[in-house]
């Protein structure tokens, strides 16, 4: 077990101007499970592989247990690599597949069957281990390229996308077993996801990227709870965080004809640097109510309704400023209006969130 620290650490592909990773700093503690999160092209595989060694750093350095690995090979670093493709070689049994590093090694063959039984009781693959990998599902493929990298017994797990390859089901199946075996097991882990559920479910920690700068890393509660910025805000939760950039009054956010109250602070934040009397205000759509139409809340015209069973996703447009803004809210069977119907919407008290206009920081 080990700790990692990236510092200011860089990598700029030849050929480009912007980095693919820009100065990051990150610490992830022993045995911590940390996930690396954004859209596609923020930075996030680039900065597991720069730990992996299959990217070169360009500046800034990477440590593993405070021994500086930036420029070591690969198989110096004492890591183990599980990939999106699963990578297992046709040919050889479930058993050669997990034993075959170990070979390498030159480790004892007493050794070797040891750990490879070991692996397969952890992840209930005994029944497979004289089989190839054509004859297994996509999940058994995948639990097969996790016994690969634990029989190892590295001092860091590296995991890039290991779920997107499976379908729906046995994603939420898999995410489980991996969060309980890494618990089990107490090995660092850095796992890299474009799905923010995945990481909101798995990490004990996890860091938001964006262009290749770090954004936030939290708690996926704090992250939750407390978005450093609109980017943060809008990537985490499902649906995403209803955001708006609105008029500043001394009472708060004003959307039409409901005003989101704001601190005296967050006032005088929101008008400084350029905020231009303007404010950027989010609110969850799990965290608003459809409310009567006396109560102060902001009415919309609903455009749809997914049903989702015990609740319903309501979308809907208002008028805000002169332009048509779109609205989501989560409510329960009994409060599903029905498309064409105009309901008021009204975040629950103290449940918005304030950013600078300008900066889009937290205010």
């Amino acid at each position: 077990m080990a700790t990692v620290t990236y510092s200011k650490a860089t990598r700029i592909y030849p050929g480009t101007e912007r980095p693919a990773v820009d100065h990051l700093d990150l610490e992830i503690g022993d045995g911590e499970f940390l996930v690396l999160v954004g859209p596609s092209g923020c930075g996030k595989s680039t900065s597991l592989r720069m730990l992996a060694g299959l990217e070169d750093v360009d500046e800034g350095t990477i440590s593993i247990d405070s021994r500086d690995v930036t420029h070591l090979p690969p198989k110096a670093r004492d890591i183990a690599m599980v990939f999106q493709n699963y990578a297992l070689y046709p040919h050889m049994t479930v058993y050669e597949n997990m034993a075959f590093a170990l070979k390498l090694r030159k480790t004892s063959k007493a050794e070797i069957d040891r750990r490879v039984k070991e692996a397969a009781g952890l992840l209930q693959l005994e029944e497979y281990l004289n089989r190839k990998p054509k004859a297994l599902s996509g999940g058994q493929r995948q639990r097969v390229a996790m016994g690969r990298a634990i029989v190892r017994e590295p001092q860091v797990f590296l995991m890039d996308e290991p779920l997107s390859n499976l379908d729906a089901k046995l994603r939420v199946q898999t995410r489980s077993q991996i969060a309980t075996l890494q618990a089990n097991l107490g090995i660092t882990t850095v796992y890299v996801t474009h799905d923010q559920t995945e990481a909101m479910t798995m990490g004990h920690r996890v860091a938001v990227m964006l262009d290749g700068v770090l954004q936030q890393v939290d708690t996926p509660r704090a992250l939750y709870d407390a978005p450093a910025n609109v980017f943060v805000a809008g990537f985490i939760g499902s649906p995403a965080m209803n955001i708006k950039t609105v008029q500043l009054t001394e009472q708060g956010a004003a959307f039409a004809e409901m005003v989101l109250p704001l601190t005296r602070q967050q006032v005088a934040t929101a008008h400084a640097d350029g905020g231009n009397g303007k404010v950027t205000v989010g609110f969850r759509p799990e965290d608003t109510d459809i409310v009567g139409a006396s109560e102060g809340g902001m009415p919309i015209v609903v455009e749809l309704v997914e049903d989702l069973g015990a609740d319903a996703n309501v979308y809907g447009h208002a008028a805000i400023g002169g332009a048509s803004e779109r609205f989501v809210v989560r409510t329960d069977r009994r409060h599903m209006p029905n498309m064409g119907d105009t309901v008021f919407i009204k975040p629950r008290s103290e449940h918005h969130h304030a950013f600078h206009a300008v900066s889009g920081s937290r205010i």
